[in-house]
Order: C-alpha cells, then sequence, then structure tokens
C-alpha cells in the first residue's frame, strides 16, 4: 500500500467552493483502479491549508493510472484553480 500525501493550499476566500467542488472530485478518484481510500484534512492554524492523504494498492496506481487518465483531466479542471502554490506530493510506504 502507498499514502498518497498532497498538502494543498487554497487561495484565501475560496476555500468554501473548493470544499464543494471537492465533494464532487472525490467521486471520481473514488472509482480509479488501486484506489483504496482518501481523507481531507484542514488545518486548524491555516484555515486555507489542507491536507489529502490518499491510499493506493501501488504507487503506479497513481502517477500512472489516476495521471495519465481522462478522468484526472476532469479532478485537474474541478480542482486545480483553487491552489496556489500548485501542491506538493509525495508518496509514503511502510518502514
Amino acid at each position: 500500500m502507498i499514502l498518497e500525501l498532497a498538502i494543498l493550499n487554497i487561495i484565501p476566500g475560496m476555500e468554501d467552493a473548493f470544499l464543494k467542488a471537492f465533494s464532487v472530485a472525490q467521486g471520481i478518484i473514488s472509482k480509479m483502479a488501486g484506489y483504496i481510500s482518501h481523507q481531507l484534512k484542514r488545518c486548524v492554524e491555516h484555515t486555507s491549508r489542507f491536507i489529502l492523504l490518499v491510499e493506493w494498492e501501488k504507487l503506479t496506481d497513481h502517477t500512472e493510472g489516476f495521471r495519465g487518465s481522462k478522468e484526472y483531466q476532469e479532478w485537474k479542471g474541478m480542482l486545480h484553480h483553487f491552489y496556489d502554490p500548485f501542491p506538493t506530493v509525495e508518496h509514503y510506504e511502510e518502514a
């Protein structure tokens, strides 16, 4: 299992619109091959910052399968305009 961690800095004032768009977009990612689960968490100290945690069966399910799909283009269109700067994304495995 691979854990994707993305730090999402949302343009201040657009947090509610982002959350509304994400509520729809999560239906896209949850149907992808290799997807296991996800969580979106909001920072208490910086309310325009979120982390997205996505569990994938393997790294390529995210980096090739999802990112190379037409569904990713839809996800991108729904969410990417909220980010400033573009998110840092890293992948983790059990130690």
